[in-house]
């Protein structure tokens, strides 16, 4: 698939085919997340794979509406720095958006779906991942087959329309 199709047949998927996703496949997803753009090349962001049934199951309950997870074939936990500065903290934020649509992407790319999650118990997150106390989990980006249909440039889309979105010099 190129780019263009890519983009266009992103979706979110949230049932997943049992269908293992290939090592070389995740590795090019993971990629594709270190190397996005960030603030002034801080890559505020650490990246912790989890594949493993029960630890998928269990991390589906870091937020009531990441059930998702525990289904997917693999889940990519996002984790960046705490920061208490307003910019600081908007510029982590932004920085962790293009690394998960730059992994979502290149996902889809491969045929591989993907559903993002927000997080809201930050203790189950860290007594399953281990991360350190100076950091948080961000988002969670599940991955997987999608169980339903394949991934295939959308031609009907549930959007604004681009004359509503798009404003030329001014709103």
């Amino acid at each position: 698939m190129d780019t263009w199709d890519a983009i266009r047949a992103r979706r979110n998927v949230r049932a997943f085919s049992d269908r293992p996703i290939a090592g070389a496949d995740l590795h090019l997803i993971l990629e594709a997340g270190r190397r996005a753009p960030s603030a002034r090349n801080t890559q505020p962001w650490d990246f912790v794979v989890v594949a493993e049934r029960a630890r998928l199951v269990q991390l589906a309950g870091v937020w009531q509406g990441a059930g998702h997870i525990a289904h997917s074939a693999t889940t990519i936990a996002i984790v960046a720095p705490n920061a208490t500065d307003p910019r600081q903290v908007g510029l982590i934020q932004f920085d962790l958006g293009q690394a998960s649509m730059v992994m979502a992407i290149a996902a889809a790319d491969l045929g591989i779906g993907s559903g993002h999650a927000a997080v809201a118990d930050q203790d189950l997150a860290r007594s399953l991942l281990g991360f350190p106390d100076t950091h948080h989990l961000a988002f969670l980006l599940a991955l997987g087959y999608p169980a339903d249909r394949p991934l295939v440039p959308l031609k009907r889309m549930d959007r604004r329309s681009f004359e509503d979105v798009v404003h030329r010099e001014r709103w």
